[in-house]
């Protein structure tokens, strides 16, 4: 009971702090094709949900500012509606390049392209790449799920990498 007290307070804080700021910044009716189009500024932009939460949808299609402790509370707002989109992880990669942060740019849009498998089967790749699990022939055929299933061509190249390595190394299950 006090947990959930203390979560909710937490959560009220932090949705508090959003509307504030969001209000003070205001917004603009530039759409995400656009702003990627003009580019980012991270001095301007960042955070993309204080001063862009009009780029920001949820995977439900949700606007941030449609997020509410109340809505969560009375079921409105359901756990999918909370995940992270793969535009919002390609304009936070855009803001990171931008502060030349290049390796977590390269992070975010990998991460963008995970989005799209579901989470049982990302378990089951994660534990497929780990060494001695599989053979170069199950990797390479992963790498081709995620490139022509889910279209994920960034951690396709690094499945088929990893395979190269592994075998390299003799870190590949014998069959």
């Amino acid at each position: 009971m006090a947990d959930n007290k203390m979560i909710e307070n937490i959560v009220r804080e932090v949705l508090k702090s959003m509307n504030q700021t969001t209000q003070t910044t205001g917004t603009t009716s530039q759409t995400w094709s656009q702003a990627t189009a003009a580019g980012l500024s991270p001095e301007l932009d960042y955070p993309l949900a204080t001063k862009r939460p009009e780029l920001l949808k949820t995977p439900t299609g949700k606007k941030l500012n449609e997020i509410t402790l109340e809505k969560v509370l009375s079921g409105t707002v359901k756990p999918e509606d909370v995940r992270i989109t793969p535009e919002t992880l390609r304009l936070q990669a855009e803001i990171a390049d931008g502060v030349g942060r290049t390796q977590f740019a390269n992070n975010l849009r990998r991460a963008a392209e995970l989005v799209a498998i579901p989470d049982e089967r990302l378990l089951e790749i994660y534990n497929a790449l780990r060494p001695y699990r599989s053979t170069k022939q199950e990797l390479l055929a992963i790498a081709e799920e995620m490139e022509s299933k889910f279209n994920a061509k960034i951690n396709a190249a690094l499945v088929r990498e990893a395979a190269d390595v592994y075998e390299r190394r003799k870190r590949l299950k014998v069959e």
